[in-house]
């Protein structure tokens, strides 16, 4: 075994003896509940390790994120039980754990060290000051592009371009006979999916989701723009299909050679320059565009473990959380993998070795983040936090709507103005409905 190996392995044990203060059952088994995406399927192959070091089985729900959320979110809502561990992110934890539905993070252990974790992270994922779920990664969002079709387009990315280059860009990356599309983003209905990338576009158009008063404000120039812009792009330069492509949709066709640009999840830089990629030598990355109103179309997010409230194995999933977001996973990742491999975005020491730094990603990645601002994501005031989303409890089933219409009309089912004004009406109704207006 090399020596850093043996490091890697001393301090995944540390960790494990950290957390005997759980008084875990070694003889216990967990349930977790997790996204599809890469990154938690690298960990569940992982995942024996933890096992054989502990004892503790571990077993998977693994779920595409739509599935994901509504599943936890009536489990944990029900008081169902059928999970131990929750994958969620930073619009459900805070919410989830001012109303005592998730098991307080503030016994980890001095090893686990939960002052490194990335402070933008961190408050994400914390109520009144406790943390609620521990980040396995964190992102923004920025243009990964092929800097071979931007140099045969004659053109150069800028480091901090404008939705028009971008426009530009795809039209002249564009090939429809070599079947390579200028651009891919998401369409798919969800508020999470399609509806968190145009809700971060707006941003940079100068839109917002509600005023100050919580009305509804879909009946705007700014939300008109946006929508325009992105459908028109689409048609033009977009895959056939884009309504229904997500994250994963758009992977696959980015390293299947098939995009010139994909403007999505920071963690997707190591997929997209990794084995899988056909295009993995000529990939670039730039920040999300803007439209020159001060404001970034970049989201802020983490996907998280966390732990529902009434779980009879809380002892053994924080043993597991403590593991699986250290900073001797990461190690253990790098050690098989490659450090551009390890979950990215929640650690401030990950950013500060020499190893990570040398990835090219790594920097963008970190600008990213943070430049990305829940309390001030708006050009005009806004009532609510966040950036891709708006942190009420109420918003999940507004914007899962919302964004069936915006696919609807992607896909030329009705017009722009006719998802809009459905859109508006749709969220005027529900926030009267809970109060607010």
């Amino acid at each position: 075994m090399s020596l850093k190996s043996t490091l890697c392995a001393a301090t995944a044990l540390s960790l494990i003896t950290a957390t005997g203060a759980f008084a875990a059952d070694p003889s216990a088994t967990i349930t977790v509940a997790t996204v599809n995406n890469g990154d938690m399927i690298r960990m569940q192959g992982y995942t024996d390790k933890f096992t054989e070091d502990t004892g503790i089985a571990v077993e998977w729900v693994t779920l595409e994120e739509n599935v994901l959320r509504q599943r936890v979110t009536t489990d944990i809502t029900t008081k169902g039980g059928a999970f131990d561990i929750m994958t969620i992110g930073m619009y459900e934890t805070p919410i989830w754990g001012s109303n005592g539905w998730l098991v307080p993070l503030d016994d980890l252990s001095e090893d686990y060290n939960v002052g490194d974790i990335l402070p933008a992270m961190a408050g994400g994922l914390s109520h009144d000051g406790t943390l609620y779920a521990a980040p396995f990664y964190g992102e923004s969002s920025m243009i990964m592009y092929r800097t071979d079709l931007m140099e045969a387009a004659g053109l150069e990315m800028p480091d901090a371009p404008t939705w028009d280059f971008i426009a530009e860009a795809a039209a002249a990356m564009t090939d429809r006979d070599a079947d390579i599309n200028g651009i891919c983003l998401r369409g798919k209905a969800g508020w999470g999916e399609g509806g968190a990338f145009i809700t971060a576009m707006s941003n940079s158009f100068g839109a917002r989701w509600f005023d100050m008063d919580w009305n509804a404000q879909f009946d705007t120039e700014q939300w008109a723009n946006t929508l325009n812009f992105y459908k028109n792009m689409m048609d033009a330069s977009g895959p056939t299909g884009y309504a229904t492509n997500g994250f994963n949709e758009n992977l696959s066709l980015f390293n299947q050679g098939k995009c010139g640009m994909w403007i999505d999840a920071t963690v997707a830089a190591s997929f997209v320059t990794g084995d899988d990629s056909t295009v993995a030598d000529s990939v670039g990355f730039a920040l999300a565009p803007d439209t020159g109103l001060g404001k970034r179309s970049n989201w802020l997010w983490a996907w998280a473990l966390a732990i529902p409230a009434g779980t009879q194995q809380e002892a053994e999933a924080k043993q597991f959380i403590e593991w699986a977001t250290s900073t001797g996973y990461i190690d253990l990742v790098a050690e098989n993998e490659g450090w551009a491999n390890v979950p990215p975005g929640a650690r401030t020491s990950l950013y500060e070795n020499p190893n990570y730094q040398a990835v090219p990603f790594a920097q963008m990645t970190l600008d990213s983040i943070l430049s990305a601002d829940p309390n001030d994501s708006t050009v005009e005031p806004s009532p609510y936090v966040g950036i891709q989303f708006a942190a009420i409890p109420e918003f999940a089933g507004i914007a899962t709507e919302v964004s069936q219409e915006f696919s609807a009309a992607y896909a030329g089912q009705q017009t722009i103005e006719e998802a809009l004004e459905k859109a508006q009406a749709i969220t005027n109704d529900a926030m009267e409905a809970a109060g607010y207006r």
